[in-house]
């Protein structure tokens, strides 16, 4: 009898360490990765590298890049089950960013939509980084030899580019690269922005009076609920899911089922006999405590220097290793000189 284990397949996503993680990152999306752990081998990497296509202060990118890490941990991400670390601590990263460089198409860059739309947003800061960070985004995912990357409909071309390139170097060189799935991942609540209800909420939101962060101050976190939006038209007070007619409503009871796990039946009978005085600050009450223990982990992470650097210390380890092997195969398959360290 086989009592071989079957191995787990790889999944690997990047998550760049800009704007603050909100309510809706998490009841979106962060809270199911903890789950992803039990049916794959999982890398997650704080990609600081990409951060550099637009101008940070060198203090806030640092201060940033560490928070941000701690707040995955804290929202359940095992550094004992998940391989975690730093874009910048695995120079594999850039050197493969370069080579994938010379083997993607002038055309291919030039037809991304997001450089089309950063262009648009920073045009004093035009620069190369900027136009050629989908070849550093290829050699991120092909490094790991991943079997799924989960992707967003804003970051599926750059999935698409990855398999291309991917194809493209294995044609010429034989197998050498797993050409990856895109992997669409299990959708949570989908939280929309406090005072405008039919904008998703956004990290990169500046003002950030109609987001939720989730290091938010618990009364920070109440007084932005007590004057979220809710009838734009002076309705009728009730609070009832109707998406299309009090859309306000509708993502204040999104929000409350994601914290609560009550129905929105169940929400509706709860306050059949309130306003929206009442009902408001029930919702916020509700993301303070579920916010509570994330805010208070992140923290007791952040302050111990030692343990988070020995997470990410450890992951690089690992995701060295790992990359090495790749980076070392593409080498020889490419006519460099084998290192000799």
């Amino acid at each position: 009898m086989d009592n071989v284990t079957e191995q787990k397949k790889i999944m690997l996503s990047g998550i760049k360490p800009t704007g603050d993680l909100t309510l809706g990152s998490y009841l979106g999306a962060i809270k199911n990765w903890a789950e992803r752990a039990e049916q794959f081998d999982c890398y997650y990497f704080m990609a600081d590298l990409h951060a550099l296509t637009t101008r940070n202060k060198p203090a806030d990118l640092r201060r940033r890049t560490l928070e941000q890490l701690a707040q995955y941990i804290a929202c359940g991400l095992d550094p004992q089950k998940n391989t975690l670390f730093l874009q910048s601590d695995v120079h594999e990263h850039a050197e493969l960013g370069w080579i994938l460089n010379c083997y993607t198409m002038f055309g291919e860059l030039s037809r991304m939509t997001q450089f089309k739309d950063k262009s648009s947003k920073n045009a004093d800061n035009i620069n190369g980084g900027l136009f050629t960070y989908p070849a550093l985004m290829a050699a991120d995912i092909l490094l790991y030899q991943p079997d799924y990357v989960p992707v967003g409909e804003d970051q599926k071309q750059h999935v698409e580019l990855t398999r291309d390139i991917a194809q493209r170097f294995n044609n010429l060189y034989g197998e050498t690269f797993k050409v990856p799935e895109p992997w669409i991942p299990k959708v949570g609540a989908r939280v929309m922005d406090l005072l405008d209800p039919l904008s998703k909420m956004s990290k990169s939101d500046e003002v950030g009076n109609g987001r939720i962060c989730l290091m938010d101050d618990p009364a920070d976190i109440l007084r932005k609920f007590k004057r979220a939006v809710t009838d734009s038209d002076n309705g009728d007070g009730c609070v009832r899911y109707d998406p299309e007619n009090k859309p306000g409503v509708a993502n204040l009871m999104q929000i409350y089922s994601a914290c609560t796990g009550r129905t929105y039946s169940e929400i509706e009978a709860e306050f059949v006999h309130s306003g929206y005085g009442v009902f408001k600050p029930a919702v916020g009450e509700a993301v303070v405590e579920t916010l509570r223990p994330i805010r208070e982990e992140a923290n007791r992470i952040i302050s111990d220097k030692a343990y988070i650097q020995g997470i990410y210390a450890d992951g690089a380890k690992k995701a060295s290793y790992i990359a090495g092997k790749t980076l070392r195969k593409v080498y020889k398959k490419i006519g460099l000189v084998e290192k000799p360290f």
